[in-house]
């Protein structure tokens, strides 16, 4: 029974051992996270594509699985229905209520200019937004949050977007639309170093032109509103130099460029993938500098939109260890081995409880046996009382060794057992001198 005691309890360890060890390789195991980033040949696919040949060339925790597609829409949607773990995507997009921040990539901001200080239209020049009703404004790219964008300047800068006409070119179509005259101002979005932007720009030098850039003085009161936006500057000659453009700083409205997650991935795994991100991104600033520019996001509760867990806990310094991570599993499992060891007491002390009776009735002889022994008139019967001594001596150890009596108990028995034997040795010694008839009669004491 002890055997078998022991066991379960060798059990239960190998079992805890076993699975401390399945925590260790799970928790170092690499983890492969699905991307999804858009459109093909973009800037953003080329960065996330290097991040991922970053992340394989060294022992990173996280591998990146890039899913390429149509554009940053599209990658929401990818993070909504569960097709990818991570997505980088427009801040001002609607984005799915499972989507949580990880880090900005950029901060896009947005750039209205006239490509002309000529543009007017029935007499009247363009100094400000709100002079662009009636015209006509070329936006760079096809993607329709641009054109919400501009609706949204519109609107709060006191213009009906339905009164202007809006008309979206292609990156590669840009600068003919401009030496072409066909707008009578151009907007694009994207950071302050967008190529994209600065080759408008320089088209519209190349036309023989000086573009004129219109501040958004509504983005304060956008930003209030809309908690994606921001009001923000941009420095002069920011766009260009020789001469520098803009001339003088500018206010314009900004809003993130993010990398989000789906809520259900691991805290720990995206803690790792942060970690990885900030490490690496100095590392490929040479060929994509805007790299360098990633920054943290908004970890506040109040955050227009809140930030990973796993990220904020790298971000705000409370990553927690491995012993901390796991320390619920190891106090459980600590309580499910004393569990298991104080029920296989239970259980064997219940197997023996009849040798813990029989024990208990011996012992109980034993006491018996030392009065006997002191009134003994006859050496056969203080030999005899002696051989039943010697049988409950052989029956308490055996008991002792199988675990049916404790130490305590043993102790209790020497005891009895010692007095037992002084009281036969004062006996013996006592019938060896006295006369025969007080032998017989059993008198005197010892």
């Amino acid at each position: 029974m002890k055997r078998i005691t022991m066991a379960v309890i060798a059990a239960g360890l190998v079992v805890f051992a076993a699975a401390l060890l399945g925590f260790f390789v799970l928790d170092w195991r690499p983890a492969t996270l699905r991307i999804a980033v858009g459109p093909a040949g973009s800037d953003d696919v080329k960065v996330v594509q290097e991040l991922a040949r970053a992340f394989g060339q060294e022992r990173h925790y996280v591998r990146l699985q890039v899913i390429v597609t149509d554009g940053a829409t599209a990658s929401a949607a990818a993070i909504g229905d569960n097709r990818a773990d991570l997505a980088v995507v427009r801040g001002d997009l609607p984005l799915p209520t499972n989507a949580l921040a990880i880090a900005i990539l950029r901060k896009n901001v947005v750039v209205i200019w006239l490509p002309s200080p000529a543009s007017a239209k029935k007499g009247r020049a363009i100094k400000k937004i709100e002079d662009l009703a009636g015209h006509r404004i070329g936006i760079i790219g096809k993607t329709e949050a641009n054109t919400k964008l501009l609706r949204l300047i519109l609107s709060e800068s006191g213009v009906d977007p339905d009164r202007v006409e809006v008309v979206q070119f292609a990156i590669d179509e840009a600068a003919e639309a401009i030496r072409a005259q066909k707008v009578d101002a151009m907007m694009a979005v994207g950071p302050v170093d967008s190529k994209i932007t600065a080759a408008a720009i320089n088209a519209t030098v190349r036309a023989g032109r000086s573009p004129t850039f219109l501040p958004v003085t509504a983005a304060e009161v956008i930003a209030r509103k809309h908690r994606v936006y921001e009001s923000a500057e941009i420095a002069a000659g920011a766009l260009g130099a020789n001469p520098q453009r803009p001339d003088d700083d500018i206010t314009t409205l900004s809003f993130n460029h993010l990398v989000v997650a789906r809520k259900a991935v691991h805290d720990q795994t995206v803690t790792d993938f942060t970690k990885q991100l900030f490490a690496v991104r100095h590392g490929l600033g040479t060929d994509f500098p805007g790299v360098a520019n990633i920054q943290v996001p908004d970890t506040g509760k109040d955050a227009a939109i809140p930030a990973h867990p796993g990220a904020a806990a790298y971000i705000d310094g409370t990553e927690r260890t491995f012993l901390e991570r796991y320390s619920d599993f190891f106090w459980f499992g600590l309580m499910v081995l004393s569990g298991v060891a104080s029920g296989a007491a239970w259980f064997r002390s219940y197997m023996h409880r009849d040798d813990r009776e029989r024990n208990a009735t011996r012992r109980a002889r034993m006491l018996d046996m030392i009065t006997a022994a002191r009134g003994s008139n006859t050496i056969d019967e203080l030999d005899a009382m002696q051989r039943e001594a010697d049988d409950i001596m052989r029956d308490t150890l055996a008991c002792f060794e199988s675990g049916a009596v404790d130490e305590d108990t043993l102790t209790a028995f020497n005891i009895a057992l010692d007095q037992f034997h002084n009281a036969v040795a004062d006996r013996k010694q006592w019938l060896a001198g006295a006369p025969a008839p007080q032998r017989r009669t059993g008198g005197g004491t010892a």
